[in-house]
């Protein structure tokens, strides 16, 4: 073994040449740097140094990033809206009866309930075409991304590394035709606490949302690990 600063021969455990005092605990190997050569026929090659072996090891991990697949995708479903059809027939009923029985053939009357129905029906419609239109979601494996707005449209993604709670809530209604508000706590600063209406199939939903950030989780563990 032979000192990499002034060539002169040293035995294979030194860690200071004998002649000029050079450091070689890190030693010279070929093939494999950063440790000590024990052979004297081998070509000495430069150790790398801690940044170095860093920089290459994350350099691997980003070379073998997994590709972003979606997962879901999905909005406000109409079956959210049953409840509030199911009241205005409720109220169409009761104001149609008491037309009946109490109004009689007088017209100001009948086109006053009239006008209540329209106006009963017309407001829902209106509500389930907004948020049908304005909202719609899309979960990837690394991110989940939602927009907003029917003229004005707005994106934003929050990565699912980020997200620190899901949970969701039906009502009565809710659990008989499956659908539900999911409520998403993440350290995303523009929407530490987002809530989604309407979600279809809710517990599947929300579980596949859970399920999706604990793998990103134990994802960046290991590549954190690795390096």
């Amino acid at each position: 073994m032979v000192c990499p600063q002034c060539g002169a021969e040293i035995v294979a455990e030194a860690i200071f040449c004998h002649k000029c005092g050079h450091r070689i605990s890190e030693g010279y190997i070929q093939g494999d740097p950063g440790r000590p050569s024990t052979g004297a026929g081998e070509t000495p090659s430069p150790a790398l140094t801690p940044n170095e072996k860093f920089k290459a090891a994350a350099a691997g991990l980003d070379s073998n990033e997994e590709q972003e697949r979606e997962l879901w995708r999905g909005g406000y479903s109409p079956k959210a809206m049953i409840g509030a059809w199911c009241l205005c027939a409720l109220v169409s009923i009761v104001l149609l009866i008491i037309g009946c029985f109490w109004v009689g053939t007088k017209p100001w009357p009948w086109i006053i309930i009239l006008l209540i129905i329209i106006g009963f029906w017309g407001y829902n419609l209106i509500k389930m075409l907004h948020r049908r239109l304005s909202v719609s979601y899309v979960l990837t494996n690394q991110r989940f991304i939602h927009e907003s707005g029917v003229l004005r449209r707005i994106t934003d993604r929050i990565e699912v590394i980020d997200i620190d709670d899901i949970t969701f809530e039906q009502g009565v209604v809710e659990r008989i035709v499956g659908v539900g508000t999911i409520k998403i706590a993440s350290s995303d600063h523009t929407h530490p606490e987002l809530l989604l209406y309407g979600i279809e199939n809710v517990s599947q939903v929300s579980g596949l949302i859970d399920d999706t950030r604990r793998a990103e989780r134990r994802r960046r563990g290991l590549h954190i690990e690795n390096i």
